[in-house]
């Protein structure tokens, strides 16, 4: 049976498996012939001598050796096909010149040989019946005078099919075994490539989203509030107020440096800047004081119970939703005052809750923004959680909640 495969899958190495044992088979032949030829030297010559036997055995071996074998190897089915022909018609040609002949050892050669050349298991069922037929045939026509004889050539040759069927279908069924063992086993590796690429993908989609966050939270809100400082230098500069205006640089550079570092640390992707060296509610007040010297929203902190370290993303989300709350407060809420509370009361979780008494908004609205959605998809990935309660003209309150 002919072996397909590609190198480096299941069905490949199946294939390079069966070019290993060929030469096996090779040495299965040389032993089948050589006991032949010996036992062939030591029956009866018969009628014709040992000669025309001797000549129709090496007529085998140079078939083997020129169409038998490489047809095998280069899987050449009408070579193994041609050689087969030549073989067969050998061997019971032996049998024919005499009937007391030892060539009949080349069935246990011949008959694995014939189901390594079918494609089907029909294929070689038919071979068998077709070969042995004539295997009957020929003794039943050379023991007409003699019923015990004939008995006897029936009997061999049912074993001979007998032989044949049961190796040639039991070495099909392993072979199919192993065949589909390594479909199987090439399903399984491809299915796992696809999966490898699908994790990655998810993996650069997460990371391409967690850039997007860090973004959002650290550099565009800088960049923003460097635009504003700007515009409230040049207004300055325009009254003539240049203290002021210097006062008001002095800020851009301080805030083009924080986003500076803030960059490095993305890139790097470490802690943020605000949390190096400080806790959460260290960090919380440096926002709330920066926000302070700038002049733009008036903001109060409260702190309830004894602050606590919390795991690094868990600082990372509450530190962020405080940035992105205190810049939509100074952004679009046009509030007066802001109010930060940190609450570490509760034994399971930290709460932190911004509110102002801003404009407010109808959450019914969808929003256009990436900020609540960016704090959402953060909480969601430690086990917190985001809310929101606004109205128009009510203000806003956020609140979010981080494991401890």
């Amino acid at each position: 049976m002919p072996l397909t495969g590609l190198p480096g899958t299941s069905q490949g190495e199946f294939a390079q498996m069966w070019r290993r044992q060929l030469v096996w088979w090779h040495v299965w032949f040389v032993a089948g012939v050589v006991t032949t030829v010996v036992a062939v030297a030591s029956t009866d010559p018969g009628r014709f001598g040992r000669l025309p036997e001797f000549g129709l055995l090496a007529l085998v071996t140079i078939a083997y050796a020129v169409v038998g074998a490489p047809g095998v190897a280069q899987k050449r089915p009408l070579w193994g096909t041609a050689y087969l022909v030549i073989a067969w018609v050998a061997v019971l040609g032996c049998v024919a010149l005499n009937p007391d002949t030892s060539a009949p050892i080349m069935f246990f050669v011949l008959f694995p040989q014939l189901w390594s050349v079918v494609r089907t298991p029909r294929q070689g069922i038919a071979a068998s019946f077709v070969v042995v037929g004539c295997y009957a045939l020929i003794g039943w026509f050379q023991t007409a005078d003699d019923p015990t004889a004939r008995l006897q050539v029936l009997v061999s040759a049912a074993l001979s099919l007998a032989l044949s069927l049961g190796l040639g279908l039991f070495i099909l069924r392993l072979i199919a075994e192993a065949q589909s063992r390594a479909t199987t086993i090439d399903a399984l590796r491809e299915a796992q490539t696809r999966l490898s690429a699908a994790e990655r993908a998810n993996g650069v989609s997460a990371e391409r989203e967690r850039l997007s966050r860090e973004i959002h939270d650290t550099l565009a809100q800088g960049f923003t509030s460097v635009l504003s400082l700007g515009r409230a230098a040049s207004a300055a500069l325009a009254r003539g107020e240049v203290g002021l205006a210097q006062e008001r640089l002095a800020l851009i550079e301080r805030a083009a440096a924080d986003n500076l570092r803030e960059a490095r640390l993305i890139v790097a992707e470490l802690t943020p800047d605000h949390l190096q060296s400080r806790t959460l509610i260290e960090a919380i007040e440096r926002l709330v004081t920066t926000l302070a010297r700038e002049g733009q929203l008036p903001v109060t902190l409260q702190v309830v119970g004894e602050p606590v370290t919390l795991d690094a993303s868990a600082e990372v989300l509450a530190l962020r939703a405080a940035q992105e709350c205190l810049a939509n407060a100074r952004r679009h809420a046009s509030a007066e005052t802001v109010t930060v509370t940190v609450d570490f009361s509760p034994a399971d979780r930290v709460v932190l809750t911004i509110t102002d008494d801003g404009v407010g908004f109808d959450p019914s609205t969808p929003s256009r923004g990436f900020g609540l959605d960016g704090m959402r998809a953060r909480a969601d990935e430690i086990g917190g959680s985001v809310t929101f309660t606004s109205s128009p003209g009510g203000g806003t309150s956020v609140r979010v909640e981080v494991p401890r």
